[in-house]
Formats: structure tokens, sequence, C-alpha cells
């Protein structure tokens, strides 16, 4: 029977290196510089390791685990209106005065959010809305009950959030104004 494959260590006799180049690249660590980072602080910029540029700081030392999140449960009100009559039929949802009431804060739903449409007449109530989903309920002839944010009040609320942290932890003293 013809043998097909020979065997490595069979096929690599005679052969001085065995694959290796030339013989002193297959002795300890020498070819490779050193075993993992050793020299790295002789070796320019070539071997630095990824630890220096963190400031001898591992990956899993990096940032901050906040523990107490704030978690936003979101729901679009194209999505709502199509469950809105078999959340009547759960008993999740009531129907008063030709139109659904819906509680999302009693179903840990804390935001609503404005994609989709909007066919039956919606009473809503909710911490949080987009003003396109108050725009697209109340146009379907509904209600809704809910704080309406939209992205500019909340990038205006954040940077005087952070501007008064600044200046409540800036070490610098305080400027004197002209009078």
């Amino acid at each position: 029977m013809v043998q097909r494959k020979q065997k490595k260590n069979v096929k690599l006799r005679g052969s001085k290196t065995h694959g290796y180049g030339s013989m002193k690249k297959h002795r300890g660590a020498g070819h490779r510089g050193g075993r993992g980072n050793a020299g790295s602080g002789k070796r320019a910029d070539s071997k630095k390791p990824s630890i220096w540029k963190r400031g001898n700081r591992n990956p899993e030392q990096i940032g901050f685990v906040n523990y107490q999140p704030l978690e936003r449960t979101t729901i679009n009100v194209g999505h709502l209106d199509s469950i809105a009559a078999r959340m009547v039929r759960e008993g999740k949802a009531k129907e008063a005065s030709g139109m659904i009431v819906i509680d999302l804060s009693s179903m840990d739903t804390n935001k609503l959010l404005g994609a989709g449409k909007v066919t039956h007449k919606l009473h809503v109530t909710v911490e949080l809305a987009v003003p396109l989903a108050k725009e697209k309920i109340e146009k379907a002839g509904g209600k809704i009950e809910a704080t309406i944010v939209d992205r500019e009040t909340v990038k205006a609320d954040r940077e005087a959030r952070a501007e008064e942290f600044r200046k409540k932890n800036s070490k610098a003293p305080p400027q004197a104004t002209k009078a």
C-alpha cells in the first residue's frame, strides 16, 4: 500500500534546522528578544507592553462600575398601538370613553418613543415621552400624561449640571469681577 503522508519528524531527517531557519533561531528565547515583556524598556518603542500605555494598570482597572445605573425601559408608539387591543383583552389596559387607557409606569416602562403609526385613540400615562410620540397620539385623538423630553432640553440640562459640578470642584480661586 502506498504511504500517503510521511510523518513530520521522518520528513525532516537530514535537515539541519528542522524548519527553523538558521541554527541560532531555535535556541531559548533569544530569537524573540526575551520571554514575554522582558527587556521591553531597553527596546525603544518597538516592544512597549500595552500596559504601559494605560499607566501601569490592567484592563480590569480602567473605568468604574456604576452600581446605580439609570435604566430606561422604552417602547415605541407604533408597537404600543399594535398591542393595545391585546392589552385590553388581557386586563393590562382599560377602555373608557372611547379610548384605551394604558398606564405604562405600572408595567415597568418609563419612556415612550415616537416610531410607528398610531391608529387607536390612546390615553397613555408614562414618566417620559418624546415630542413625536405626543404629537402622534394627539393626532389620533388620544391624550398623553408625561414629561416631554427632547434632545435639546436633555443636552442643556446635562451642560448645566456639568458646569455646576465644575464650579463646585474647581481648585482655582474665584475670579474677581469688575463692578
